[in-house]
């Protein structure tokens, strides 16, 4: 079923009226997730109308349609990407073999916490961007913002239907405590370390969306090659909705860039603080913080979990069907820098046990091309400043290199050494400040604040002087 049944109070194409029990379930779970929107989500916006996009169906071509909804009446709900007849376990150990239409009692508890661990990073960055409406710098950048809280609550609906549907009681506890856990609470916070970051300005947000929304396009593409296939056409749905999180905040950062640089040319000066505008140093600190704070949600180097996974046909290698290799990789290693008796040095890993790594080369790959895309504004500009990708070994705080000290160009360091230039490297609290400074909301239609350029085109052929949301 690819089109999406509306006529149910939980929209969805997987039939759930034919599972009676279930859908009480998920009813049951409906307003504590609505009670818990109105509390974390966006604050004080649910009353107002945005034009966001909703899904209709799951199809390439066609799958949203734009309108005006409040929030908590958006619909969310529960969208798998149609069966394919006789798929088969793409990679492992049980290479070849039926896909699993149920869960594999031998793997539960490694099932369980992988959808577990992913669903909870959607309400955790709701939690963290809740507050940023109130300093949007324009209608069209508030939109974004609520369409992308929109679609991260649908994808905790996702998760949560996989937990209530396969997993019986352990799934409906945990799709409690999916709502329970909170966003930087010291007493109960979300799982991954990056989504209890703080998320106080816009320069946090366009970096998040662009490299923690980016870390997220390459888990959902290893989850949706799994051999439990439920989870996999779920995630190849939700894949779609990722890639406009990611544009919001490339075309978000973009647009930083360029207003600094025209501030330059203007003024004649590189300090675009006289005039309003963030200094380019700036944004490549706020984007060594992020990449490198989400260069940890891939777990360690070598992991026995990632083997785990792996060769039990779980989680696989982004795109992995598609690859030219050995789906089992049970031979083969991975040439891999490693941090031995605190130094650097080179070793052979065995494939499996690295394949944390093999996701964060492809993560990287990625994230270059982003760094060529802002290198291309200044260069149009005529602004000679260069942007760079921090090295994978540089600020980690999860992984081997966690326990050491790197420079942005991955190179070792000392402690001393460290401490003197950190400040060069990441936003300083100076930083901070200035940038929060500039969070004055620009909310009238047509308008957009001075520290930022105006998008190239507006949303679903509008122009950017739209009514994106009726405040």
């Amino acid at each position: 079923m690819s089109t999406i049944d509306y006529e149910q109070k939980i929209p969805n194409n997987v039939d759930l009226k034919s599972d009676k029990k279930l859908q009480r379930a998920l009813e049951q779970w409906q307003p504590d997730y609505v009670e818990w929107w109105k509390a974390m989500g966006p604050s004080d916006f649910n009353a107002n109308d945005v034009y966001l996009r909703t899904a209709v169906s799951v199809d390439r071509d066609g799958w949203a349609h734009f309108g005006y909804v409040k929030m908590p009446e958006y619909r969310w709900g529960i969208f798998l990407e149609p069966q394919q007849k006789d798929r088969k376990i793409p990679f492992g150990d049980h290479l070849g073999l039926d896909a699993w239409q149920d869960v594999p009692g031998e793997y539960r508890n490694w099932l369980r916490r992988i959808i577990v661990t992913q669903a909870d990073t959607e309400p955790a960055s709701v939690e963290q961007q809740r507050l940023l409406g109130h300093t949007a710098p324009s209608l069209y950048d508030l939109r974004n913002l609520f369409q992308v809280n929109v679609e991260e609550g649908r994808h905790l609906w996702a998760m949560v239907y996989l937990l209530q549907r396969y997993f019986g009681r352990d799934g409906r506890e945990e799709a409690e405590e999916l709502l329970a856990r909170r966003s930087g609470n010291a007493d109960h916070p979300r799982i991954l370390g990056t989504f209890n970051e703080p998320i106080t300005d816009w320069l946090s947000f366009f970096c998040f969306t662009t490299y923690t929304d980016r870390d997220g396009k390459f888990q959902l593409l290893s989850l949706a090659e799994s051999g439990f296939d439920p989870l996999a056409r779920t995630c190849r749905f939700m894949l779609t909705e990722e890639a406009h999180h990611m544009f919001v905040g490339q075309t978000g950062l973009g647009r930083v860039i360029e207003r600094a640089c025209q501030l330059m040319k203007e003024h004649k000066t590189n300090d675009v603080t006289r005039y309003g505008g963030i200094p380019l140093e700036v944004v490549q600190k706020y984007i060594n913080f992020w990449n490198s704070s989400s260069n940890d949600l891939f777990g360690g180097e070598i992991s026995s979990n990632a083997s785990n996974f792996f060769g039990a046909g779980l989680k696989g290698r982004a795109n992995e069907e598609k690859l030219e290799t050995d789906h089992t990789a049970r031979e083969g290693s991975y040439t891999m820098d490693v941090l031995e008796s605190g130094r650097l040095t080179t070793k052979e890993i065995p494939l499996r046990n690295a394949m944390n790594e093999v996701l964060r080369d492809e993560y990287v790959s990625d994230n270059e091309k982003g760094i060529e895309y802002f290198n291309r504004i200044t260069e149009k500009q005529g602004v000679d400043f260069k942007f760079t990708l921090p090295h994978r070994r540089f600020n980690r705080r999860i992984g081997m290199f966690s326990e050491a000290r790197f420079d942005p160009t991955g190179r070792q360091i000392d402690d001393a050494t460290w401490n003197a230039s950190v400040g060069q490297w990441l936003p300083t609290d100076q930083d901070r400040a200035y940038v929060k400074s500039l969070m004055v909301p620009c909310h009238e239609k047509g308008k957009v604040a001075g520290w930022i350029a105006p998008p190239a085109k507006g949303i679903d052929g509008k122009p950017f002087e739209f009514e994106y949301v009726k405040l």
